[in-house]
């Protein structure tokens, strides 16, 4: 519920641009801000504040960043500033940042070590169901409420789980002074790069597609069900990551070559469909099956790789996906107005393999061959 509460704070103001402007007085350009701020606070917070709090207790920290979200999605819903409500943003965001810094070492902290990659997969089911479902949701409700109104509603589904997770969920000890690594040496740990490289290959194919993905839909005929769409994206992608949960801690190597080679073909299938959507719909849905699970496969990866850095590992993986979410919004506009839509699988297919090599050459660091063992 956290990782859905953090990617639906993020994503809702993208279908609310209309009422967001003029609520604020600005044009729909400058609401859009809302989005790039919030990313923004994500990625300079991750890796500072995971870094700054390792000593603390688990649960408290995680507390604080839901009660972030609350607070200042609350003071977006009151504010009538536009400069306060970038500001609110920024913070919300960094609180995102730190909840998903912990998130992953804090779901295989339940369970023992051979169910760690599962327990990830289930943590990870709120990201997908948020994607999908994120803007058409906030759309719907900017319907039926004043945009405002969404935001108090977040706001409310924090504090049930900020009660939640005070009241059901564990706390853990945070690392003692001898535990902490510094930053630098855990960036330079044997595989962490690999996994970080092969991370920002992977998320930056996706993200030049998904954020394009109007322009991409209507350039072979589809641009009139694009809800549709996301939504064969969305329900592929959570069969991607039950699929992932139930192999993740025996083949972790395996599977992550299979889904990056995989989501190379459906790229391809998008290359070469020749206009007929349902060729269109087939590369789509493979695209959401192999790309559901990549961030419990990549998350898995770094954390057995980091062992008690994992967390600062983790916030380093926050950056980078946050990175090339910015990145694929960045070159995918690119190429939109120099090549036209139809570059955009071909790029996705050339960063694919490239996070294919960065795998399969990882194979003593980073992606181990054989069950997973936890460096932890």
């Amino acid at each position: 519920m956290a990782g859905f509460l953090a990617i639906m704070t993020e994503t809702m103001p993208a279908g609310l641009l209309p009422q967001i402007g003029q609520g604020l007085g600005v044009t729909e350009a400058l609401a859009g801000q809302l989005v790039t701020l919030y990313a923004l606070g994500s990625v300079l917070a991750a890796i500072p504040v995971i870094a700054a709090t390792r000593s603390w207790n688990r649960r408290p920290l995680f507390l604080l960043a839901i009660g972030g979200l609350m607070v200042f999605n609350s003071i977006t819903a009151l504010s009538a500033h536009y400069g306060l409500t970038l500001a609110a943003r920024f913070v919300a965001g960094m609180a995102a940042g730190v909840v998903w810094g912990l998130l992953a070492g804090y779901a295989r902290r339940m369970v023992p070590p051979h169910l760690q990659g599962r327990a990830l997969a289930v943590a990870g089911v709120g990201q997908p169901i948020a994607l999908s479902i994120g803007v058409p949701l906030g759309t719907w409700l900017g319907t039926m409420f004043d945009w405002r109104g969404v935001f108090w509603i977040m706001s409310a589904l924090s504090l049930l789980l900020f009660v939640w997770v005070r009241l059901v969920v564990p706390d853990f000890a945070g690392q003692s002074a001898r535990q902490r690594l510094p930053i630098r040496r855990i960036f330079l740990m044997p595989g962490i790069r690999p996994v970080l490289l092969a991370l920002f290959a992977w998320i930056l194919a996706h993200n030049i597609l998904y954020t394009y993905i109007a322009p991409f839909l209507a350039s072979v005929g589809l641009g009139h069900r694009v809800d549709a769409v996301l939504l064969l994206f969305g329900v592929t992608s959570i069969v991607g990551i039950w699929i992932t949960g139930l192999l993740v801690d025996r083949w972790l190597r395996m599977l992550t070559l299979f889904s990056l080679g995989v989501f190379t073909a459906a790229a391809l299938v998008l290359v070469f469909s020749g206009g007929s959507a349902l060729a269109v719909l087939l590369g789509i849905a493979t695209w959401g099956l192999t790309f559901g699970g990549a961030p419990t496969l990549l998350q898995t990866a770094l954390a057995d790789t980091a062992g008690d850095g994992a967390d600062v590992a983790q916030s380093m993986l926050v950056t980078i996906f946050n990175l090339a979410v910015a990145g694929g919004g960045v070159v995918g506009g690119v190429l939109l107005e120099r090549l036209g839509p139809a570059s955009f699988p071909w790029t996705m297919a050339v960063l694919a393999l490239l996070g294919l090599s960065v795998v399969w050459s990882a194979s003593v660091h980073g992606f181990r061959p054989g069950g997973r063992v936890a460096a932890s």
